[in-house]
């Protein structure tokens, strides 16, 4: 990687035009710095750089020891759009002279202001090599279209992200000439935090202030649509001052609608509010300090969505200015503000959390990487690009819009009689539910399943919910790993080997999970139950069938062939009737809905069922509910025939207890509550002395299958949980 051309060194020119730039380009110039006998450095300061009310902040690259070869005055004032394209034509007729006299070998430019196009664009017609900073990267605003331009215009590329190097490419850069090193200024910023900073906080927000607990704000205006920004900018400053906290306000840069926004300022006293410290410029080393120990950070400049991720500090981004970059976690957007409200709910979202340091911008090594970049051009080459056209990938953030959406599942239960969807909200609510026969045939069954979650979801919109996915719970043994339903009950006809998750995720185009009833229940025990936060517990569904789950170690238990947790097949009894799994003395045959219902018609057709007070409709099938009606009147045998039940249920928990030890044991649905002393009776007097404080507990949730259902789709598909 030495020098090509006999050995001379690279005269190197960097042109610095605000503070932002110079903190990127600084680490940069310092490096070059370091090494003479490779680089002669030439450093051009134009811009905002020598305006007094943005802090006349060359003063700063003098106090870094640089010595600044040229001074340009290219801002004509007015800070509007005229004025933007004024600067611009000053800087390209002062910069030709700059350029013939200093006769760079390259010029580096960074970003995406109009300042850095005037440079990229002489240094271009004057063929002098340009090597652009952080281009690749998407944004909002005019910005954006000027950062492209000079991107159009450079011979080679630093850029900071895998996303931006992909974006070069598919803007036809030749992928030789492009460098993913991260960003310059990361390699201050992750050595930083640890630095003595109580000082600067006391300096910049006073005594009084603690670390998290004061907001730093730094918003510019938006070029393309400036009265919608000054707009946004007098509602955040409306929602600061409703939140009441410190905060340190930085002037906007002199992008045109910065004058508009400090009237803003001003008419709203923020220079002289108690809560408030305005000032023009804070240097870059104490400005990072300030943002690491911050509550939290709030505006559209570019540092909040790519520097401060470095500090996990939380950060509130407003508008479109920065649309399109990739963000941490730690970045909340909040596109449109019509009132301060949704700006003040984003505060009190973000304000005070800690989010884990993200690296997406760099890993501190981004300069030595530059420096063998540079070391690496060979002069001999001709200027003239190449091009390719590979793909690009999106980037997908989080939006404060959708956060203040109801997120929610649609979730299914395909029961033995009814087909149920359910819109559900991520606490649990069910915000509404669809109710129809459970057709007989494969074909009906599959096509009504469909339209009813089509019409669910767009009733969802309607509902301002936005629907993350479908859970269904359906009776059988179901492989959840490929949404098929294996084998079914008897009370579900044509429903094996069942590919329920292709059909609706091609029709809905959402993720589809797929789990057995009793793995549900258990389910939504875990999420919305008694079973929330427990490591272990088990859970036992009394119903038409007997059925269950088990969590061990936080985790459902699914078995290596899906059929982990049939406890309704339990057998507790060598000579016990038949069950239908074609086995006989199982839990399922004495204690379940159907065990009941058998034993209740043979009562009937004995004529022992009827006590007084009692009647059954001559067009009315007797069922489990008339044999517990009968016990509850004093019917010796009905009240028998439930004791055996609630006994052979019992001896089911026992064995659980003996072989799982959970922590509890949630007996769910409908005969529940007529078996839980029998059952607590069975284990004081059968199980170990070790397990007999197990508490065994009635779930209280109405509709386990439907909420297990849309627990699969919640846990699963939200990163952010408030």
């Amino acid at each position: 990687m030495e020098k090509k051309e006999n050995n001379r060194k690279l005269r190197v020119c960097v042109a610095t035009c605000n503070r932002a730039d110079y903190s990127k380009l600084a680490p940069i110039m310092f490096g070059i710095k370091m090494e003479p006998e490779f680089f002669e450095l030439d450093v051009v300061v134009l811009g905002s750089h020598l305006i007094d009310d943005y802090g006349n902040t060359y003063r700063m690259i003098e106090q870094d020891d640089f010595d600044i070869n040229t001074r340009l005055h290219t801002i004509v004032r007015g800070e509007d759009e005229a004025a933007m394209v004024e600067s611009v034509g000053l800087a390209l007729v002062k910069l030709p002279d700059v350029l013939n006299r200093l006769k760079p070998d390259i010029m580096i430019v960074h970003g995406d202001r109009f300042d850095a196009l005037a440079l990229a664009t002489s240094a271009a017609l004057m063929n002098i090599r340009i090597l652009h900073i952080e281009g690749g990267e998407v944004s909002g605003t005019i910005d954006d279209s000027i950062r492209h331009a000079i991107t159009k215009l450079a011979h080679y590329h630093v850029c900071c992200t895998r996303s931006a190097e992909q974006h070069l490419i598919s803007m036809c850069e030749d992928h030789d000439r492009i460098l993913l090193a991260g960003c310059p200024s990361y390699d201050k910023l992750l050595s930083a935090k640890n630095k003595d900073y109580m000082s600067i906080i006391r300096m910049w927000l006073g005594d009084d202030v603690k670390p998290k607990d004061y907001i730093v704000a730094l918003q510019h205006p938006v070029t393309t649509d400036i009265k919608h920004s000054i707009k946004m900018f007098e509602l955040t400053l409306d929602a600061l001052i409703s939140f009441n906290k410190r905060t340190l306000v930085l002037f906007p840069n002199i992008d045109a609608g910065s004058k508009e926004m400090v009237r803003v300022m001003r008419k709203k006293g923020i220079e002289h509010h108690p809560n408030f410290r305005a000032v023009k410029h804070v240097p870059f080393d104490q400005f990072i300090q300030l943002v690491a120990h911050a509550g939290c950070m709030i505006g559209n400049s570019s540092c909040g969505v790519r520097e401060v991720g470095a500090f996990g500090t939380p950060v509130i981004n407003l508008g479109t200015r920065q649309i399109g970059r990739e963000t941490g976690e730690n970045v909340l957007h909040v596109r449109d503000a019509d009132t301060q409200d949704k700006i003040l709910q984003a505060l009190h979202l973000q304000f005070g959390k800690q989010y884990p340091c993200s690296k997406i911008y760099g890993d501190g090594n981004a300069v030595p990487r530059i420096l063998k970049f540079l070391k690496s051009i060979d002069l001999q080459e001709p200027l003239q690009k190449k091009f390719c056209f590979p793909p690009v990938k999106d980037n997908i953030s989080q939006d404060i819009d959708h956060i203040l959406e109801t997120l929610s599942a649609l979730a299914v239960d395909l029961g033995g009689t009814n087909l149920r969807v359910a819109i559900v909200s991520m606490k649990g609510e069910i915000v509404k539910k669809y109710t129809q026969f459970n057709p007989k045939t494969y074909e009906e069954r599959i096509n009504l399943i469909l339209q009813m979650c089509v019409e669910a979801a767009a009733e969802a919109v309607k509902l301002n919910c936005r629907i993350l996915g479908v859970g269904i719970s359906t009776g059988g043994r179901v492989n959840p790993r490929e949404g098929i339903v294996l084998h079914s009950t008897k009370l579900i006809q044509e429903w094996n080997s069942v590919d329920l998750r292709s059909p609706l995720s091609d029709t809905l185009h959402l993720p589809v999970w797929v789990d057995n009833d009793g793995n549900c229940a258990t389910l939504a025990e875990r999420k919305f139950g008694q079973g929330k936060g427990l490591e272990n517990f088990v859970t036992l569904i009394t119903g038409t069938g007997i059925g269950g789950g088990i969590v061990h170690q936080h985790e459902l238990i699914h078995g290596s062939s899906f059929c982990a947790a049939e406890l309704g097949h339990i057998v507790v009894s060598l000579d016990g009737p038949d069950c239908s799994c074609g086995s006989h003395g199982c839990i399922e045959a004495y204690a379940s809905g159907m065990a009941l219902q058998r034993e209740a018609k043979k009562l009937h057709d004995e004529d022992q069922l009827l006590v007084e007070g009692m009647s059954v409709p001559k067009d009315e099938a007797v069922g489990a509910l008339h044999l517990i009606q009968a016990a509850k009147l004093g019917n010796a045998k009905a009240q028998s025939i439930l004791r055996t039940a609630g006994t052979a249920l019992g001896l089911g928990v026992v064995n659980i207890l003996h072989t799982m030890n959970p922590s509890l044991v949630i007996l769910s649905g409908v005969l529940a509550s007529h078996y839980i002393h029998t059952v607590k009776d069975v284990i004081r007097q059968q199980a170990l002395s070790s397990v007999q404080d197990v508490d065994v507990v009635v779930s209280d949730l109405v509709e386990p299958a439907l909420l297990g259902a849309a627990s699969m789709v919640l846990d699963y598909t939200t990163r952010r949980i408030y």
